[in-house]
């Protein structure tokens, strides 16, 4: 069976895997590369229910048009192939293992191309398969390294402060004033008989018994209260501008070059 062009083993992570008549079987997890050649290899083909079972299957006996993955093996073939720790690369044991599983034989599928051959093991699984240009300590990447920083936003969020209000309660306090008030004494007027009071002083009996009487005045203080508005207080804000110190940590990466001639010039550098 042909291969269709794996060149970007990427867009295969998570695709259909189908059987040759259309029955469906799993999903792509991953892809296994060969360490002498670093082509595709293997695929780790997830299947049952919940895909809770990861099966191998060769990539040299199936087929990929870009979007699934067709395999002439079934279900059963799949679920009964030998297992393999995904956490760990695939020995040569293990592919003699496979093949003979599969009917392909220890040398590789018949009539394709031979993967896995040469005695070294296929490269470790990663969830991001390696291509050319690729990153050799990590997941795949161009032919360039990049390299980011953190960068620094300060700004101003409003929060609540505290609190202020208006309370108004009543106090009592004494005061003392004076004011003026006046009142009525008796006095006493004596006046000499003259002639022109002595028709008044003879016109009674020569000697009788009397008895005057009068009415005496007097202001006394008087107090009277009123409540009168005074003034009228709001509770009002005004901004204040203060400046803030602010000290934070910001993580930066930077490229060093390792096995390159110290007298190699920087392109960038004027």
């Amino acid at each position: 069976m042909t291969t269709a062009n794996m060149s970007d083993p990427n867009t295969m992570i998570g695709a259909p895997v189908h059987r040759t008549d259309g029955e469906s079987l799993g999903k792509i997890d991953s892809i296994y590369f060969d360490n002498e050649t670093n082509r595709p290899a293997w695929a780790a083909v997830k299947t049952g229910i919940f895909g809770g079972h990861v099966s191998l299957v060769p990539l040299g006996a199936c087929s990929w048009d870009g979007n699934a993955l067709t395999v002439p093996f079934d279900k059963a073939a799949l679920n009964d192939a030998p297992h393999h720790d995904p956490d760990t690369a695939i020995s040569p044991a293990d592919e003699d293992d496979l093949y003979r599983h599969y009917g392909l034989g220890a040398a590789g599928p018949a009539g394709g191309e031979q993967v896995g051959s040469g005695g070294d093991s296929p490269r470790d699984r990663t969830g991001e398969p390696e291509i050319e240009g690729r990153d050799i300590s990590g997941p795949t990447t161009d032919e360039a390294m990049t390299r980011s920083e953190e960068q620094l936003h300060v700004g101003t969020e409003q929060r609540e402060s505290g609190r202020a209000r208006l309370r108004k309660h009543i106090v009592t306090e004494n005061i003392s004033t004076t004011v003026p008030v006046s009142r009525e004494e008796v006095t006493v007027e004596r006046e000499p008989i003259t002639a022109a009071n002595r028709g008044e002083a003879v016109s009674g009996p020569d000697l009788s018994e009397e008895e005057h009487e009068i009415t005496l005045t007097e202001e006394r203080a008087v107090v009277h209260k009123e409540t009168v508005p005074v003034e009228r207080v709001r509770l009002g804000t005004e901004t204040v501008t203060e400046q803030q110190q602010v000290d934070e940590t910001i993580r930066k990466e930077q490229i060093e070059t390792d096995g390159i001639d110290s007298g190699l010039r920087d392109r960038n550098e004027n």
